[in-house]
């Protein structure tokens, strides 16, 4: 317990936030290594995996890559960048988080796409959109969720492995830590420590929000068998039983399932399609 007290007392020393080697400028720091990791891991890993995702082929090969990348020790990347051709210094250490957030990107993108409702691709191809419309259209708003998922994975991961940028005299909030156990600063390696738990948390939180702004209303992520279903709950009353779109089978699920004219009545609203409904048929 005094080792807690001594830590948030550690926290609350102003002079321990200001400076160039204070907290915020760690911070600072610390949040340059998780934007630039996540956002060229992302960059490279979202188009590959939606892709693969949309055409149905080769995800596997490529989630199994990404997962032998992520198997390899990011120190261990980061020591064999260090004494080659990179050197020391964050550029380093950006390239070995780049590495290790490339796996759940490509895996959750791709599992998103793929995953997406028969019956949505169905009505969307059946309304006459092109493939590149099916995807933006149909696929992408209704993978959201699980794709934000796997950024959201990433970007807490390297939050926390960007510590290891002080074990080669980088920066972050690792500083901390690292000069606190070589100090034998028991106070100051755990405030450290802490602060890299609340980033985590934060930053979790923040993503969490930014998906739910931008996912579309009525859109939901549910388990069935052994994937992910990205679907759109059609208009309609929650009740004590759901239908199937044109067959009129009642169920037991509480809510109406894609699947005949619910398919499409959720394709037309995802799509912005208020075009279609007015050309039946005859597509954009």
């Amino acid at each position: 317990m005094s080792l807690v007290v001594d830590g948030v007392r550690w926290l609350g020393d102003g002079a321990h936030w200001s400076g160039d080697r204070g907290i915020l400028a760690r911070l600072g720091e610390h949040l340059r290594y998780t934007g630039a990791s996540v956002g060229i891991a992302a960059a490279l890993a979202l188009p590959v995996g939606i892709w693969l995702g949309h055409r149905g082929r080769g995800g596997a090969l490529a989630v199994t890559i990404s997962g032998a990348l992520r198997a390899v020790p990011t120190f261990a990347v980061l020591v064999l960048l260090a004494i080659g051709p990179l050197g020391l210094g964050d550029r380093t250490t950006i390239v070995a988080l780049v590495i290790f957030a490339v796996a759940p990107l490509v895996a959750n993108s791709y599992v998103g796409v793929r995953e997406v409702d028969p019956g949505a691709r169905e009505a969307a191809r059946g309304m006459g959109m092109s493939s590149w419309q099916v995807l933006t259209r149909v696929e992408l708003p209704l993978a959201l969720p699980m794709i934000m998922l796997g950024v959201r994975l990433a970007a807490v991961q390297v939050v926390a492995t960007a510590t290891i940028a002080s074990l080669i005299g980088g920066g972050g909030l690792g500083r901390f830590v690292a000069d606190g156990l070589v100090q034998n600063d028991r106070p100051q390696a755990f405030g450290g420590a802490i602060l890299v738990a609340v980033l985590a948390l934060v930053v979790d939180g923040a993503l969490l929000g930014v998906t739910r702004l931008f996912t579309p209303a009525g859109v939901t992520t549910t388990r069935r068998g052994h994937g992910w279903r990205g679907r759109a709950r059609p208009a309609g009353r929650r009740g004590t039983t759901g239908t199937t779109g044109t067959t009129g089978t009642t169920g037991t699920t509480g809510e109406e399932t894609l699947g005949g004219t619910g398919a499409s009545s959720s394709v037309a609203r995802l799509g912005g399609a208020a075009d279609l409904a007015g050309k039946p048929g005859t597509g954009l």
